[in-house]
């Protein structure tokens, strides 16, 4: 790749270019976890909280981590973030898995000063606006959900404290995410944190007499417990693109993504798959499950952010395990609750590349979505028009690097742009990873992958190049063919982000927006 980097960037510090998707794998070290024991008798119970950031210890310039198993009905980051700035503390880095436009308040503490770091895996919504518009102090990390982890866990990303959404918690300490009113299934995100946080701080609206069952996050990582009205709306946990589409051109998509899996001769018995949240993703997800229903074939396990789609598959047989780090609907909440075989991961266990080994290794195909692919293969999924922050890595960068299939799924215009361009505005996921890209107008496989290019010829797939479907989405949109590439600003403007590569490297630079 030739994009150009600092050597260091101010409020970010030296810069670790990007080598390579496996350039930085080997030996790793995590930091050593420091514990504050507790005595027979004490109690774990706060009365708000504000009493728990003060018996914390919180103090200025201090980092606060949160997750988003409630997604856009998340209500404990708005509350906390609330009493630290009534607390008069300033210079805090937030470390939330991710942000949705319910954490619209945030905006404010940027404004203020309260807010002046942020580390986080994908955002969406006024926040991500705010620091386009480079509002925020210093430069936001985006991160991937395996590069978070490691970042936690080796030390690179130190947490004071860690603020846990637990639908339920019982008085010592111990969390579930299945019982209580706001149940949100399976906590592997803050499983990380627990571990490794100075100080764990459980916020519930269901606590429960010692001891809860089951446990998801056990009474050893958790100092105090804080019961309150509301954690959030599990109503909320669906979103927009967590619907399986039904646009006919985004299921001829899907359908056509089913067809390049099962020509691969990956799809038998012991298979094993994820998929993406967007709708064209979940589609293709149903598409698969009439093959292999089919073909009478039984995938060894589903893994990821899991579906109500994904959940159907695993009770007709076709998957004998589920692997879940977090729930994206209720159906997927219940099965958690109630199926044996329904496995929580923690976010580490999941997609981080320094361990001993990530479930994403084991993936044999991984169904993406983009905003944007390049002639390199480089998937965007964290910019949009006009330099709006629309979203980040996620688990995209993760699964990619660690499936046997990697393939991405987009139509090939959406509002008058194209979707296949010279160069993508922001790289989320270097292209080595990327094996095929599934469009409306045509398949392009990826130049390292002439084996799997035979096969989706022999299989009666329209095989073209990724130049052929760029040359016909500039034809589709009105730009003019062989036009010279629209390039950034070269490095000049303000950056706003740092995008990692999951290993911490640094993939891409955000700048400001214009205006």
């Amino acid at each position: 790749m030739d994009r150009q980097f600092p050597d260091f960037i101010e409020g970010y510090g030296p810069v670790k270019r990007f080598a390579g998707a496996f350039a930085d794998s080997g030996m790793a070290t995590r930091a050593p976890v420091r514990l504050c024991a507790v005595r027979p008798g004490a109690s774990k119970v706060l009365p708000s909280i504000r009493a728990a950031i003060e018996a914390c210890g919180l103090t200025d310039g201090a980092t606060v981590s949160f997750h988003h198993h409630l997604r856009n009905g998340d209500d404990v980051l708005r509350a906390v973030m609330a009493e630290i700035a009534a607390l008069g503390l300033r210079d805090i880095r937030i470390a939330p898995s991710s942000l949705f436009p319910v954490h619209a308040p945030l905006v404010d503490h940027i404004r203020s000063g309260v807010v002046t770091g942020i580390s986080t895996a994908y955002m969406a919504g006024p926040v991500a606006e705010a620091v386009a518009r480079g509002w925020l102090a210093t430069p936001a990390v985006m991160q991937t959900h395996g590069g978070r982890a490691r970042a936690i866990e080796s030390g690179d990303l130190p947490i004071d404290v860690a603020f846990v959404a637990a639908p339920t918690a019982d008085t010592y300490g111990n969390l579930n995410g299945v019982e209580g009113k706001s149940a949100c299934g399976t906590l592997g995100y803050p499983m990380v944190d627990a571990k490794h946080a100075r100080r764990v701080v459980a916020i519930t609206d269901n606590l429960v007499s010692y001891p809860a069952c089951p446990i998801d996050i056990t009474q050893e990582d958790v100092d105090y417990v804080v019961a309150v009205d509301s954690i959030g709306d599990p109503r909320q946990i669906v979103s927009g693109s967590t619907r399986v589409t039904d646009k006919p051109d985004g299921l001829k998509i899907a359908a056509t993504a089913a067809r390049v899996i099962a020509a691969s001769g990956l799809l038998k018995d012991g298979f094993s798959f994820q998929t993406g949240a967007g709708g064209v993703s979940l589609a293709t997800a149903a598409c698969l499950r009439d093959v292999m229903v089919g073909r009478g074939i039984v995938g060894s396990f589903a893994a990821g952010g899991i579906t109500g789609t994904i959940v159907e598959m695993f009770q007709a047989g076709l998957f004998r395990t589920l692997f879940n780090v977090q729930c994206f609907d209720l159906k997927a909440v219940e099965s958690y609750r109630r199926d044996a075989a329904h496995q929580s991961m923690s976010a580490s266990m999941y997609a981080n590349p320094h361990n001993k080994g990530a479930v994403v290794n084991q993936l044999d195909a991984m169904v993406l979505g983009a905003a944007e692919v390049d002639l390199d293969f480089n998937v965007n999924v964290t910019l949009g028009a006009g330099g709006l922050i629309i979203g980040g890595s996620g688990g995209h960068s993760d699964t990619a690097a660690g499936a046997k299939l990697a393939l991405v799924t987009t139509k090939l215009t959406a509002k008058s742009y194209p979707k296949i361009v010279d160069r993508v505005a922001c790289i989320t996921t270097p292209g080595e990873t990327i094996d095929v890209v599934v469009t409306d107008e045509g398949v392009a496989v990826n130049p390292q992958r002439p084996d799997l290019r035979d096969r989706l010829l022999s299989e009666g797939l329209s095989v073209v190049t990724i130049g052929e479907l760029r040359e016909k989405a500039m034809r589709l949109t009105g730009e003019a063919v062989g036009a010279a590439p629209k390039e950034r600003s070269g490095g000049t403007g303000r950056i706003v982000a740092v995008a990692e590569y999951r290993d911490g490297t640094v993939i891409d630079l955000v700048e400001a927006m214009p205006g």
